[in-house]
């Protein structure tokens, strides 16, 4: 519950948007709630001053089909989530082994939540490894995949998976503000650069203040 608290305090104490939720579950219907608050109460000013295409949604990945249905099923009063099936393989980036999911939503978030996928789901193995081992950890590479597109202000949060947070840690270029908290077992980045544009800009003094 402290965890889904934290989660629904950040959406709404930083103004966020647009989420990428990376695993579907109790989180998912944090972020439904969280982002009804933000519509309620900012959706005038961000349709009119922002540029956002996907103000106040969430989108949910997992590659998990029958794990997606019994969520939705158990909860068909969501507003403002998608949920995106997208299955996941063994590969690499920068010839480090990792995994990556398929596909993804065509969606720039200003939150990210990196809680999957499982060491076990993902398909394959580059050269005889692959997660699928009881003494492997979970190791994603998507959020380096497209690191460029996003936009400064973004903050990510790697729910526990310690060794995936470094191999993130170690591989983003970007200017990146990194906090460990040990208490949570949560992980954050803060992509702490000059706006892109006065778009940007704008978003970021509304969303996370002047001072930011």
């Amino acid at each position: 519950m402290d965890d889904l608290i934290r989660l629904h305090y950040l959406v709404t104490s930083r103004k966020a948007t647009t989420v990428l939720e990376m695993g579907v579950g109790k989180s998912t219907i944090m972020f439904d709630h969280a982002l009804e608050q933000n519509k309620l109460k900012y959706g005038d000013f961000v349709n009119k001053n922002l540029r956002r295409s996907n103000p106040f949604e969430c989108h949910s990945v997992d590659n998990n089909k029958e794990w997606i249905e019994a969520v939705k099923s158990a909860n068909p009063n969501v507003k403002n989530v998608t949920y995106h099936y997208c299955p996941c393989h063994v590969t690499t980036f920068n010839d480090r082994i990792s995994t990556l999911y398929d596909n993804l939503p065509n969606i720039c978030p200003d939150l990210i939540y990196l809680d999957a996928p499982d060491q076990y789901s993902p398909i394959g193995d580059v050269r005889g490894i692959s997660t699928n081992h009881p003494d492997r950890l979970p190791m994603s590479a998507d959020i380096l995949a497209f690191e460029h597109f996003l936009l400064p202000g973004t903050l990510i949060v790697v729910d526990g998976r310690t060794a995936n947070a470094r191999f993130l840690k170690t591989n983003l270029q970007r200017d990146w503000v990194y906090y460990h908290s040990v208490e949570y077992d949560q992980h954050f980045f803060e992509l702490k650069e000059i706006p892109i544009g006065v778009y940007n800009k704008r978003q970021i003094e509304f969303c996370l203040g002047p001072d930011w």
